[in-house]
């Protein structure tokens, strides 16, 4: 998809391409987070001037939300990947998890997941709550998931994986690497398991 900008008295309209702008839009709100990311930066980056940019995205908001989904919709989406790769239950969720761990290390300035990590902190609570139906969404697929065998178990097991993925994305954020994540989720994976063995 391709929107135009015009550039001025003389009427020229220059060209620029949407999907490329959210992708772009999205690396600097990974690396970032929102707040740190102003609509002039955004317009400089995207090579488009204001009017331009509010005609494609109706707000900074909008591009955000166009950004998380498209995120989402991309290899970030770690428990559909894991899912579709069949097996156990606990297989799944460790497999997740070990995705996690391979996805969320620092590669050229990003770390983390924006879902989890975009807008936190953010002073918006558009932002706030775009980022905040999204994580839900992703949870809520993993605790549907899980209720298929353990229905009265499923809030408690669901939370453990959302809080193990979660302080994950917070540790690479923070510097951890793959090997120390990698550790950590073959940790989680197990105690899951107990769990699951565990009487009810």
């Amino acid at each position: 998809m391709v929107a135009t900008e015009s550039s001025g008295a003389r009427g020229r309209r220059r060209s620029f391409d949407v999907d490329e702008a959210v992708e772009t839009a999205m690396k600097l709100f990974h690396a970032r987070g929102y707040d740190a990311v102003g609509v002039a930066e955004l317009g400089a980056e995207l090579g488009i001037k204001p009017p331009s940019f509010y005609a494609a995205f109706g707000s900074k908001a909008g591009l955000f939300e166009r950004a998380l989904r498209r995120y989402a919709a991309g290899e970030a989406n770690i428990f559909a990947r894991a899912q579709a790769e069949g097996g156990s239950m606990a297989e799944v969720i460790e497999r997740t998890l070990l995705l996690a761990a391979r996805l969320y290390p620092e590669r050229n300035g990003v770390a983390g997941c924006l879902v989890l990590d975009g807008a936190r902190n953010s002073a918006d609570p558009e932002a706030c709550a775009l980022a905040e139906a999204m994580r839900k969404a992703g949870v809520a697929a993993i605790r549907d998931f899980i209720a298929t065998e353990e229905p009265e178990r499923a809030d408690a097991l669901t939370d453990f994986v959302a809080i193990t993925m979660k302080g994950m994305s917070a540790a690479a954020r923070d510097g951890m690497g793959e090997e120390a994540l990698t550790a950590v989720a073959q940790m989680a994976g197990r105690a899951f398991r107990r769990e699951l063995a565990a009487e009810g």
